[in-house]
């Protein structure tokens, strides 16, 4: 007999749990956000395993993860990716970015200016990425999950309203 969507979530827990102690409140709305399809931003002081508990998720549902260190010089072609032209063969090949993936850990994405945060809206509302206008599909399980730190402004973006609201 399969297991049920509440047995599934009660392993997934209990193996977070394996891993990391005393952040009930982090796991459970990860899991909310993966059950319900969705997105999870994080937010937390240095040092209480944000990265860790979403590393750990990924491994415990075989799921592909990607992690990006967000910061002042990062670029959307860093996040989605770029066309790239090779000079051997004179031709140009799309070179896909860190989202193509199905667990994406955007961390500290409060310290990338707003035009490289956007990089993201695209994927977490349709799913899809472009690179030099050919839109391509992301896998049917994605998730980001970003980190901020809400005790450190200073060098900070705030995350637009449009941003928050897929979170």
């Amino acid at each position: 007999m399969p297991a049920s969507a509440s047995d599934a979530a009660r392993r997934l827990r209990d193996g977070l749990r394996e891993v990391v102690v005393g952040q009930e409140s982090t796991i459970f709305a990860l899991l909310v956000a993966l059950l319900g399809g969705g997105h999870a931003l994080i937010e937390g002081v240095p040092g209480t395993a944000k990265t860790l508990i979403v590393r750990a998720l990924a491994l415990l549902i075989g799921a592909d993860f990607r992690r990006i260190q967000f910061t002042p010089d990062l670029m959307p072609a860093d996040v989605v990716g770029t066309t790239v032209f090779n000079p051997q063969t004179a031709e140009f090949s799309t070179r896909r970015g860190p989202i193509f993936t199905n667990l994406l850990l955007a961390d500290e994405i409060n310290r990338t200016p707003p035009k490289t945060q956007s990089s993201l809206l695209e994927a977490m509302e349709e799913r899809q990425a472009t690179i030099d206008g050919v839109s391509e599909r992301l896998p049917s399980l994605f998730m980001v999950c970003a980190t901020q730190n809400p005790v450190e402004y200073e060098g900070t973006y705030p995350l637009p309203e449009a941003q928050l609201d897929r979170f």
